[in-house]
């Protein structure tokens, strides 16, 4: 049913005009008006453009999981991801109080939200005042593209990973998630996350260098994938071979494997991690755009 926007975007003095604004939760009549907004910046959408290219429908998923849609005029003008975590689509800073509204009255526990800077930040804003809060706030994360060959050779060792390895890569991918956001990601048991490393195995989207022992030295994954950009997620280097030199040649070689799937390779760093940073930039990453993690 299409709800109309609560009472506080009516009283806010900075959006205007608001009687032709409504917001509901989009159904599978909304997925082309959903890809057509996405498509704007098909950079910075790739998560939800990759979800509706698998999924083939804006509809809930059979987890609850939705988009909220803010419409003027029946238009689709914003929309947000809200499964496990909260993912702006387009959406004006000046709209996210009414999309934090639906979000939170949908009693769902977010683990995160991330997305451009400015919506990620405003969505957080209006959280805070419906009581969720955060233990930490990455404001600046730099959004990097590479569209040509690496600038530096590839380490040859790097290849897709193979489910006959799955015992060895699953470690690697809970000790790089571990690291990234400081909890395990088997707290609520270790089956999702098992079949999500399972799934980008079998996708051919987990790229891993295996020493002579078995040990992973060196992983990444195509965490999203469109026929246009792929975005590298969790990447990770064993800590015994930290301190070499090798990322680059690693992330050369992870853009090589991209490249084969779709012109643009994307990521996104945390803005304090000057390391990272340089290396991307030595294989070619350019930033085109800034991003905002929450981790509630």
């Amino acid at each position: 049913m299409l709800s109309r926007v609560a009472p506080w975007l009516a009283s806010r003095k900075d959006v205007p005009d608001t009687p032709g604004l409504s917001v509901r939760t989009l159904d599978g009549t909304d997925t082309a008006a959903l890809r057509l907004l996405a498509q704007q910046d098909p950079v910075t959408n790739v998560f939800i453009l990759a979800h509706l290219r698998a999924a083939g429908t804006a509809a809930p998923t059979s987890g609850g999981a939705g988009v909220i849609g803010v419409f003027d005029d029946g238009v689709l003008v914003g929309a947000c991801w809200a499964g496990a975590n909260l993912v702006p689509v387009q959406l004006d800073p000046e709209l996210a109080g009414a999309v934090a509204e639906v979000a939170n009255r949908s009693g769902r526990r977010y683990a995160s939200a991330f997305g451009p800077a400015e919506s990620v930040l405003a969505l957080h804003a209006e959280l805070v005042e419906l009581g969720h809060r955060a233990h930490e706030v990455r404001a600046e994360q730099p959004l990097m593209t590479i569209e040509d060959p690496p600038s530096i050779p590839a380490n040859p060792g790097l290849a897709l990973g193979n489910l006959a390895d799955f015992d060895r890569i699953l470690p690697a991918c809970a000790a790089m998630f571990e690291e990234e956001v400081g909890y395990s990601p088997f707290l609520g048991g270790r089956e999702f996350y098992s079949r999500r490393v399972e799934g980008l195995i079998r996708q051919g989207h987990s790229l891993v260098h295996l020493n002579s022992a078995g040990e992973v030295v060196f992983k990444a994954e195509l965490g999203a994938v469109t026929a246009d950009v792929t975005q590298i997620q969790g990447v990770w280097m064993n800590p015994l071979y930290r301190g070499q030199g090798l990322s680059a040649g690693y992330m050369a070689a992870v853009v090589e494997q991209a490249r084969k799937v779709a012109p643009v390779t994307s990521l996104y760093v945390n803005g304090f991690n000057l390391r990272a940073r340089a290396t991307y930039e030595r294989v070619g990453f350019r930033q085109v755009g800034t991003f905002a993690t929450i981790l509630f």
